[in-house]
């Protein structure tokens, strides 16, 4: 399960209704600059750019607006402000549960600027705000550098980043929020700022796990290290408790050059999965190494006397862990819960992995829950460093259930929800993997600390909160 780049909706304050007639003289401005990068439900381009990976109730917006400049944008906002018309900031990449859209309003949609710079000699790579993981990770492969993002190519680097980023590269390299060096970001009233450790650093803290409150973020400069290849891929194994249990305890208690995921879902009737476990419980995990292949060889013998029923492991270039289409699968339906769970020397044990294998077996359907390891990089950062404050965890737990149709997602939402409380998750989330926005998940995405100081930036940056399609931190 991979679910990344969210930017949910929560209450939207601006619900001006306009006449026809008085939206296209409001929109005319932004027509006149557009052309036809101005979208509207009647041009033959909107459905496929309005359309997202993982479905859900249909949300409709007035028009979408295909930016290329920050003066683009800029004026964009000034329509939105002037019409008082909803605004949701579309980064790029898979979206849950239809987040970077707006019923009735107006969408930037950023993927026209896919501008990647990586300078070797500075150790910097710049995205602006529509590039994907993927194109960034293949230009900066292309120096023997990368930057850890998520698990999967098809995800935004404005979305992951400016929610926190947790992926393969993290336990080593910290979190993407930690290694991001600065961003140009334009302001509800059109003002285009630098945010970094030295300029707008409350925003700059702010951006860090903060999400979409802030601006719209069109270029991000991010640190890059050497990394060429990896030891990596996929292995699968039959449901036992004992064997979750020590495939979880490698990654937490041993190198942090291992990163990755481990699912226990249903399995799907791929060719790759052997035909006897298609629709059954498995232990699925995405691993990459990125320290020596000798020290990986260690690793990966271990997790190779488990007996893996299906071992794509093997030495490969970065770059080969980003390509495919990743992302789930268009047009799914589905919810799920993200949280977190134990801390300090809390390691999940063989009961706690039964729990989990029961939980997918009887859900019915298909279903999954994604572990991922915290620790090393990632909990050396002072949880006042930056917005994302979940520094002490052991795991990330995701609950997640698909449905075939609309009719069936409270069924689907009802076992996500029981199945998120029998795990304790449901006190503590992380905004990039939350399928809602309500005013509960955003105090469980950020301890009452970190929310105060983020309200204090959204005033001083959108005091009249133009950004409120995404997790809001109201002002």
């Amino acid at each position: 399960m991979a679910l990344q780049d969210s930017t949910g909706t929560t209450s939207v304050t601006r619900t001006t209704q306009l006449s026809p007639e008085a939206l296209d003289d409001a929109l005319a401005p932004l027509a006149a600059i557009l052309g036809d990068r101005l979208l509207t439900p009647s041009a033959d381009e909107f459905a496929e750019t309005a359309a997202v990976f993982v479905g859900g109730p249909v949300r409709t917006p007035t028009a979408v607006a295909r930016v290329r400049s920050t003066d683009e944008i800029a004026a964009a906002l000034a329509v939105a402000r002037d019409a008082g018309l909803p605004l949701a900031v579309r980064s790029g990449g898979h979206h849950q549960a239809r987040h970077g859209l707006v019923d009735g309003g107006l969408v930037l949609d950023l993927r026209l600027l896919d501008g990647v710079d990586i300078d070797p000699a500075a150790g910097v790579g710049r995205a602006q705000g529509g590039v994907l993981a993927g194109a960034y990770t293949a230009a900066a492969g292309a120096h023997g550098l990368a930057t850890g993002f998520g698990d999967t190519g098809s995800v935004g680097v404005g979305g992951i980043t400016l929610g926190g980023g947790i992926g393969y590269l993290s336990r080593h390299d910290g979190l993407t929020v930690d290694n991001l060096l600065g961003a140009e970001v334009v302001l509800a009233d059109g003002r285009v700022v630098r945010a970094d450790a030295d300029e707008h650093p409350d925003l700059f803290w702010a951006l860090r796990g903060g999400g979409g409150n802030f601006g719209v973020v069109t270029r991000l400069d991010l640190r890059l290290r050497e990394l060429r290849t990896v030891t990596g891929g996929m292995m699968m194994w039959a449901p036992a408790p004992e064997t979750l249990a020590t495939v979880l305890r490698t990654f937490t208690e041993g190198s942090e050059e291992l990163g990755g995921m481990v699912n226990v879902m249903m399995a799907p009737p791929v060719p790759m999965i052997p035909a006897e476990l298609h629709g059954t419980p498995v232990i699925m995990a995405l691993l990459c190494h990125s320290g020596t292949a000798a020290a990986a060889a260690e690793v990966f013998g271990r997790l190779r006397a488990l007996g893996p029923v299906l071992d794509g492991v093997q030495e490969m270039p970065y770059t080969g862990l980003f390509e495919g289409p990743g992302g789930p699968p268009p047009g799914g339906m589905g919810d799920a819960r993200t949280g977190f769970v134990g801390a300090g020397a809390w390691t999940p044990d063989e009961a706690w992995a039964a729990d989990v294998i029961q939980a997918v077996s009887g859900a019915g359907g298909p279903a999954a829950v994604n572990l991922r390891a915290m620790g090393g990089a990632i909990g050396r950062v002072d949880p006042a460093a930056t917005a994302f404050a979940h520094r002490d965890p052991t795991l990330m737990v995701t609950v997640g259930k698909f449905a075939p149709d609309v009719e069936s997602l409270p069924a689907a939402s009802a076992w996500v929800e029981s199945t998120a409380r029998a795990f304790g998750i449901s006190g503590r989330g992380y905004v990039n993997f939350m399928g809602t926005a309500t005013e509960q998940d955003v105090r469980n995405a950020y301890p009452e600390a970190t929310l105060a100081r983020l309200r204090e930036v959204k005033r001083a940056y959108d005091p009249h909160n133009l950004f409120a399609s995404n997790h809001n931190v109201a002002p």
